[in-house]
């Protein structure tokens, strides 16, 4: 297992020194770990230069199923714990920024009271890109909205409406209200989120266009920007809480909102751990 571990974490830093350090072996161990693996694998899998490490096309190939290897390994290991009777282990959670500083830290914080042997491991994305990692098992739940996920189990958790996000200067500040159209003239930001976006689907659901002038993957910065005066948006109320930036909200109608959903594949086969936290999730938010 070893060097399977070696092989996905060299392909994660880029560079077999980095991995030797993160795993705490030498450089050497590590190539002789991976050269093992090649041997076993009978093909070459990263080709070394000056720059760094690629991988080549069987090592594409066989990327995926080492992964797979990998996460079996750890749900191994965390259901030998469990057997033992113990409660702890590792939580993996994918999640999309406003819930990475809205929820998770009070969750986290409320959940290691009972649990205070149990390790966090946040992976940030979008939906998309959560979909995708606990389809794989790279992590063991995900916050997402239902829209653009498929073929996993899902709990709705919270309606978040969506608003509209101005300069302090901008002169639809002065309306208690904006509409969809009075913002089809204005430079959008659109917050990229994966294979879906809230306001695109409302915008082309009343045969609008927006004049989107940016595409930022950060909600935070989109804010910044707005404060500059560089355009205007559309954001969820929860990224809008305590909010450091010089801006105005402002209510859209139609009125809309995004489903925040917890996702995972299989419950039965997850580690204790994350069984007993989407348990608590879910009492807290439902």
């Amino acid at each position: 297992m070893n060097a399977y571990y070696a092989f996905i974490k060299a392909i994660e830093t880029g560079s077999f020194t980095k991995a030797a350090e993160e795993l705490g072996y030498t450089q050497s161990a590590i190539s002789q770990m991976l050269h093992s693996l090649e041997e076993e694998l009978s093909t070459i899998l990263i080709l070394r230069s000056r720059t760094g490490i690629t991988l080549t096309p069987d090592g594409e190939e066989f990327l995926p199923y080492i992964k797979k290897i990998c996460n079996s390994h750890r749900e191994l290991k965390e259901k030998m714990k469990e057997m033992e009777g113990l409660e702890s282990g590792l939580i993996r959670i994918g999640v999309f920024s406003s819930v990475s500083c809205h929820w998770l830290p009070g969750l986290m914080k409320d959940f290691k009271i009972e649990y205070p042997a149990v390790h966090f491991e946040l992976h940030q994305g979008d939906y998309t890109e959560i979909a995708n990692w606990i389809k794989e098992g790279s992590v063991d739940l995900g916050f997402v909205n239902p829209k653009a996920v498929k073929n996993l189990n899902m709990i709705p958790l919270q309606d978040d409406e969506m608003l509209a996000v101005l300069p302090r200067d901008h002169r639809l500040t002065e309306q208690q209200e904006v509409s969809l159209k009075e913002l089809l003239n204005e430079p959008y930001i659109l917050l990229d989120e994966g294979e879906i976006s809230e306001p695109l689907t409302i915008f082309q659901q009343n045969n609008f266009e927006p004049n989107i002038q940016y595409r930022v993957h950060d909600d935070y910065t989109i804010m910044s920007m707005i404060e500059q005066g560089l355009g205007i948006s559309i954001l969820p109320t929860l990224v809008l809480h305590r909010c450091p930036y010089h801006i105005v909200t402002k209510r859209i109608y139609p009125s809309f909102a995004r489903t925040i959903s917890l996702a995972y594949k299989d419950k039965r086969v997850l580690p204790i751990a994350s069984r007993y936290f989407i348990d608590f999730i879910i009492e807290r938010y439902r």
